[in-house]
């Protein structure tokens, strides 16, 4: 691909394109509840933005990028079961665990007001 950007949320690094979907565990502050569908979010930790053969990295982000984008749906993971048991003493613990998750789209990368796709 001739443009993606490193950005920063829920905790992780991801490489993004224009047009592709990707799952988050979690936006910064935001509520499973207020992740309808079609909500239009801005993504300003931007790491890196590679357009063509131009690569400009930022210390540590970009002033003026911007990754614009739109949620699909927010959902449960899958449940992950802990089970902890100590032989000796003869106790066992069995709980579970579902985070939830969103799956965003990116619209458009912006550097400084110009949108570069």
């Amino acid at each position: 691909m001739s443009i993606y950007a490193i950005i920063e949320t829920g905790g992780e690094q991801l490489r993004v394109e224009p047009g592709r979907f990707y799952d988050i565990c979690h936006f910064a502050s935001l509520k499973p509840n207020f992740l309808d569908s079609n909500t239009k979010i801005l993504i300003y930790r931007v790491l890196m933005i590679r357009h063509k053969s131009i690569i400009n990295i930022g210390h540590p982000w970009l002033k003026g990028a911007i990754i614009k984008g739109r949620i699909l749906h927010s959902h449960l993971e899958n449940k992950i079961t802990v089970y902890k048991m100590n032989s000796k003493k003869k106790t066992r613990r069995k709980f579970g665990h579902r985070q939830s998750s969103a799956r965003f789209v990116v619209d458009s990368i912006y550097l400084n007001g110009k949108n570069l796709i």
